[in-house]
């Protein structure tokens, strides 16, 4: 059960109502009316602004119109108690008790969907993300937007539309060259006791790259590693899938699994950048021309040459893309579009990209081709994950480097764990900074938002095991009859919000404001809790020690809840702590 949904429904059929009357005037949409929680000081259920959206249109002042409609909502609602209007012209309802009686038995009775949008068209996402390099671990800069790709599908299939997760994998061009050339010198360290040539900027340094060669060595013993260019083209292969284990392996001890990998070699080998170039070049989007200099760099080192170039401005780019290298080779860019028309040819109805925050102004260059590919119908999304800065000691920590010159996330994952990683990382919008501290991490206290959900779980699983019940079985009340308290009903009220949170978090691509939701949660049923010290009626277990139907089923919607926020966002919910 959405409640705002509802009441935004039941107040636009009282509108529509007025109209047919002559007694209201409405607009061509009633769109701009919404429903939320108002302030707790004015001690109401849910709020709207219907008087305000319709004063102007209607020539009325928002306070004399909320007057009018007020009493015609309470009239044609028995389950309202009260109604009253705030300033500037907010109309305040507040439901009779039976309401939130009603509310727990539907969501109770419909646990498995509660907070899904069943009113909604369903779509089909592909949600591309990660697509680091396969040329070693990944590091804490991929960390945040592998989870944040990775719970963008989650609440997008928790709502019930298909998705297909997917990395494109960077495997061909100059950078896995020099890859391959850095796996072939550490089998030469291993097979001939050669040194690794450590004074070649061009060479992967990383000590990773040892155990690539060993693994390689091992398994390909009629390989005749005496001279790279005989082997190349199967060793970029073999160090390819070597790369590519690991950052499974990395993405696994997050719980992270992908669909697709999308090979960036088979495009150009299948001719689909060259396909995609002939498209382009029949709908007049590409022209050969010289490009200046980047922002930045020195004019007097740049040579301006004819290239070819796709018209990118033509969709609000700054500057038209060069396709093509001066030695005739296609740019990653053009390979980037080749991939984009493969994504489009396979008729989703969003593409989602996920970029690292130095990928941010590649944001438009790709968004024009895909406008110029579709004609612009396709619909792509890109999602920026800003960086992570690691605290520890109030101070900026640097971790062991010893693989490659970045601290990378198996480390990151050794120190705090699965879930901390996960939830801390989700625990601020993607496009700011995000401060991951150590202390807080570990910390077993209220400044933990990790701990402090968990910790609202266990405290309810402790009810239901000192009573020896399941608390994740199905509870079954023959009538449900309760009275709930102001405090209960508080917490009904942010429970009531968790269709709303889903909602936007699929419209908006957010899924930090699942962490900040079950926060909130947590911390209104904490608060709950703690007077139980000193008031018996609170207690959830009674002097009998049993437990009345009203509270064991308060304290099953709770859990429902929480557990279906922390299973989004792949996080778990102990019993004990």
């Amino acid at each position: 059960m959405n409640i705002f949904d509802l009441y935004i429904d039941k107040i636009k059929k009282i509108l529509l109502d007025l109209s047919k009357n002559g007694k209201l005037i409405l607009p061509d949409r009633l769109d701009g009316i919404n429903a939320e929680i108002p302030p707790i000081k004015f001690n109401s259920d849910i709020s709207t602004n219907v008087a305000m959206f319709l004063s102007k249109i209607n020539k009325k002042s928002a306070t004399d119109l909320a007057q009018i409609l007020a009493e015609v909502i309470k009239k044609n609602d028995k389950s309202i108690d009260t109604i009253s209007i705030a300033k500037p012209g907010f109309i305040n309802i507040k439901f009779k008790p039976i309401f939130w009686t009603n509310f727990i038995e539907d969501i109770i009775k419909n646990s498995k969907t509660f907070g899904v949008n069943k009113n909604e068209k369903k779509k089909n996402y592909l949600v591309e993300f990660v697509s680091a390099n396969p040329t070693g671990p990944l590091h804490v800069g991929h960390c945040r937007g592998a989870i944040l790709g990775d719970v963008i599908a989650n609440v997008l299939l928790f709502n019930k539309n298909k998705v297909i997760k997917e990395y494109y994998v960077n495997d061909y061009g100059t950078q896995v060259i020099n890859f391959t050339k850095s796996v072939y010198f550490r089998i030469r360290e291993i097979k001939f006791k050669e040194p690794f040539p450590t004074d070649n900027e061009d060479l992967y340094p990383g000590d990773y790259l040892i155990n690539f060669a060993q693994n390689i060595v091992n398994t390909n013993k009629k390989l005749d590693f005496k001279s790279f260019e005989n082997i190349s083209e199967e060793l970029t292969a073999l160090s390819i899938h070597e790369g590519l284990e690991l950052i499974k392996k990395n993405l696994n001890s997050l719980d992270i699994n992908h669909d697709n990998f999308v090979s960036e070699k088979k495009l150009v080998f299948n001719q689909e950048v060259d396909k995609v170039i002939d498209f382009l070049k029949k709908n007049k989007f590409v022209y050969k021309g010289k490009i200046k200099a980047p922002a930045g760099e020195d004019d007097t080192k740049w040579i301006e040459r004819e290239q070819l170039l796709f018209k990118s401005t033509d969709f609000g780019d700054d500057k038209d893309r060069a396709l093509q290298k001066s030695d005739g080779a296609w740019t990653y860019f053009a390979s980037d579009v080749a991939y984009h028309k493969n994504k489009l040819d396979r008729k989703f109805d969003c593409l989602i990209n996920i970029l690292g925050a130095d990928h941010a102004g590649y944001i438009k260059r790709i968004s024009s081709s895909v406008d110029a590919l579709s004609n612009s119908k396709g619909k792509l999304i890109c999602k920026v994950s800003q960086l992570v800065k690691l605290i520890k000691d109030k101070k900026p920590f640097k971790m062991s480097k010893r693989k490659g010159n970045y601290i990378t996330l198996d480390d990151l994952i050794n120190q705090v764990g699965k879930d901390a990683t996960r939830f801390i990382m989700l625990n601020r919008s993607s496009d700011v900074e995000l401060d991951f501290d150590f202390d807080n991490v570990i910390e077993k206290s209220k400044d933990n938002p990790l701990y402090y959900v968990q910790y609202c779980y266990a405290r309810i699983a402790s009810v239901f095991r000192h009573l020896e019940k399941d608390l994740n079985s199905d509870i079954k009340i023959n009538k449900y009859d309760f009275y709930y308290s102001e405090d209960e009903i508080n917490i009904l009220k942010k429970l009531s919000e968790w269709p709303k949170c889903i909602d936007v978090c699929c419209s908006k691509l957010e899924p930090h404001r699942i962490p900040t939701y079950l926060y909130e949660l947590a911390s209104l049923f904490h608060s709950y809790w703690n007077l139980g010290k000193d008031n018996p009626n609170k207690r959830f277990i009674n002097e009998q020690k049993k437990i009345t139907d009203d509270k064991l089923i308060f304290l099953k919607a709770i859990s429902n809840v929480i557990k279906s926020g922390m299973n989004i966002i792949g996080v778990s919910t102990p019993e004990k702590m």
